[in-house]
C-alpha cells in the first residue's frame, strides 16, 4: 500500500509540475500578445489559438479572461522587477542605487520600443475603466513607485541631496522623464531619445543634489556650473 501512495504522489507531482509549466507557457504567450494588442486585446480565444490550444484548456488555467488580464500583469511586473529592481538595489545606497534602479528602467523602456511597456499602455487602457484589472495594474506601478520614492528618501539620508527635497516631487519628475522617453522613442521613433532621457535625469539630480554632491561633480567635470535653487 505505501508503495501505491509513493508511486500516486510522484505522479500527482509530475502532474503539477507539468500543470505549471504549461501555465507559464499560456503567460509567456499572453505577454507577447499583451505588447501587441494591449491588456485589453487579450482574451482566452485569441490566446487559444496563438498557443494552439483548446479554449477548454486555457479557461482550465485561468478560469476567466478578467483573470488572465490580471495574471498577465502580475508576469509583467514579475519579470520587471527581475531585470529593473532587483539588480538595481544592488547598487550602493544613496545616489548610487537610484541612479541604477533609473538605468534599468531606461533600458527595459528601450528595449521594449517595438512592442511597447505594459504599465504605460495599460495606463492608457484603463485609466477611466475602474475594477479588478485597473486595480492590479495600478498596484504594481504603486509598488515601484514605493521602490523609487525609499531610494529617494535614502539619497537624502546619505547626504547626497538637499534635506528638504520632496521625494514625491522628484518621483514625479523622474516618471515624466520615462513617459516621455517611451512617447519620444515609441511613437515618434526619435533617434537620441535614451540618450535625452538620462541627460534630463541627471539635470534633475543636479537640481536636488546637496552641496557637497555638487563640489564633487564640480570636481570632477571642469567648468561645470553648480544649479541654481
Amino acid at each position: 500500500m505505501a508503495h501505491a501512495g509513493g508511486h500516486a504522489g510522484r505522479h500527482d507531482a509530475r502532474h503539477l509540475h507539468k500543470g505549471q509549466q504549461t501555465r507559464a507557457a499560456i503567460l509567456d504567450a499572453a505577454l507577447s500578445l499583451a505588447s501587441q494588442m494591449g491588456i485589453e486585446g487579450l482574451s482566452i480565444g485569441a490566446l487559444a489559438e496563438v498557443t494552439g490550444m483548446s479554449k477548454s484548456g486555457v479557461f482550465a488555467h485561468f478560469g476567466s479572461r478578467e483573470e488572465l488580464q490580471i495574471s498577465v500583469i502580475r508576469e509583467y511586473h514579475a519579470k520587471f522587477e527581475e531585470e529593473v529592481f532587483r539588480p538595481g538595489i544592488q547598487a550602493p545606497r544613496g545616489l548610487p542605487r537610484l541612479r541604477a534602479l533609473f538605468e534599468g528602467w531606461v533600458r527595459r523602456v528601450a528595449a521594449e520600443i517595438d512592442s511597447g511597456c505594459i504599465y504605460i499602455s495599460g495606463a492608457v487602457e484603463f485609466d477611466d475603466r475602474p475594477g479588478p484589472v485597473r486595480d492590479a495594474l495600478a498596484g504594481m506601478v504603486l509598488m515601484w513607485h514605493a521602490a523609487l520614492s525609499r531610494a529617494i528618501r535614502i539619497s537624502v539620508e546619505c547626504g547626497h541631496l538637499l534635506p528638504n527635497t520632496d521625494p514625491m516631487q522628484v518621483l514625479f519628475e523622474i516618471h515624466g522623464l520615462i513617459l516621455s522617453l517611451h512617447h519620444d522613442a515609441r511613437f515618434l521613433r526619435s533617434p537620441g531619445s535614451v540618450e535625452r532621457a538620462r541627460t534630463a535625469f541627471e539635470r534633475v539630480v543636479a537640481y536636488y543634489a546637496s552641496p557637497a554632491v555638487q563640489a564633487a561633480v564640480a570636481a570632477a567635470t571642469p567648468g561645470a556650473a553648480s544649479p541654481s535653487h
